[in-house]
């Protein structure tokens, strides 16, 4: 069964065979937005799970050893080992090992992750049982914990070369932290493990936006029931976002004239109000993506939306 959506996974492939037909990119231009990815998934990933340190903050915490005040020590650390989290990531698919997701990829992640949060316990699985704070879903026994990372991995094996790589690092995202097989950190490992798997394949990296906080837990419990759907699509949009974002910077601009302007201005002039597309913006039907708390979107993407709609109807 297909859980991406066949628009938007079609949208996604163009974009990144775009992408890649500009390659080799600029170095320093991918430099500097590798950077800036890097510290808005550092800030957006921990701002998740209730780091207090804003974007600008988690920026001078990391580039320039900042320590800021009224903010606690745990939070800094977070960032901190994010980071180095990333450069892992990054080393691995530079250097073309770790080809495969396996148990000791997962618990080098966590290890990463939690190394100054909790050392005791950072890399290895938990030896109890575990509550998930307003969730509905239960993990597992611990006991039950080797044997269902032992079928995930078998799974991702069975599936690598069958399933979209946006689609198996969203069920795998879902799967592993299902499973939360760690104490603690199991939500940014498993946002770290899926893009492992999105950056092998030739994806920039995917973010999880802290605005999209609600929609990314709704989607999330509705998987719990094994409806995928609703969150691989979800993440499909994280990764369309990415490419956007990479498009619009380098790509030669007498290869592009789209423009991308706030769907209150998009709106102006259109047929369309504003609350209507940013309904088609969230749902995957018109090609946007968001910069902060704020859709943008392009009156070519709205031209394509309109003629594929017109399409449907012949």
């Amino acid at each position: 069964m297909q859980y991406l959506d066949k628009k938007i996974q079609k949208r996604i492939d163009d974009k990144l065979d775009l992408l890649n037909s500009f390659r080799p990119l600029p170095v320093s231009a991918v430099e500097k937005l590798k950077e800036q990815f890097e510290i808005e998934m550092t800030y957006n990933s921990n701002a998740i799970e209730g780091n207090s340190l804003t974007l600008k903050e988690t920026y001078l915490v990391i580039n320039e050893g900042i320590t800021i005040k009224g903010k606690p020590l745990k939070d800094h650390l977070e960032a901190k080992s994010h980071k180095e989290a990333l450069d892992y990531l990054y080393t691995l698919v530079e250097t073309g090992r770790n080809n495969t997701i396996s148990e000791r990829f997962i618990r080098s992640l966590n290890q990463i992750v939690m190394q100054d949060i909790d050392r005791e316990w950072a890399g290895k699985y938990r030896n109890s049982a575990v509550i998930i704070g307003g969730a509905d879903h239960k993990p597992p026994e611990a006991l039950e914990i080797p044997k269902l990372m032992q079928n995930l991995i078998n799974w991702v094996g069975d599936n690598k070369k069958k399933l979209h790589p946006v689609e198996l690092s969203g069920i795998l995202h879902h799967k592993l932290v299902h499973i939360h097989p760690f104490f603690d950190g199991n939500g940014r490992t498993s946002r770290l493990a899926m893009n492992i798997i999105l950056m092998q394949a030739g994806f920039p990296l995917v973010i999880v936006l802290k605005n999209d906080r609600k929609k990314y837990y709704q989607t999330l419990s509705v998987a719990d029931k094994g409806e995928y759907a609703d969150f691989v699509n979800f993440i499909a949009r994280a990764v369309e976002r990415t490419l956007d974002i990479y498009l619009k910077i380098l790509m030669p601009s007498k290869k592009s004239n789209e423009k991308y302007i706030s769907l209150a201005d998009l709106a102006r002039d259109s047929k369309f109000t504003e609350k209507y597309l940013n309904l088609l913006a969230r749902s995957g039907k018109l090609e946007a993506h968001k910069e902060g708390r704020n859709w943008l979107s392009s009156k070519d993407a709205l031209k394509r939306y309109m003629d594929s709609r017109e399409r449907v109807r012949k």
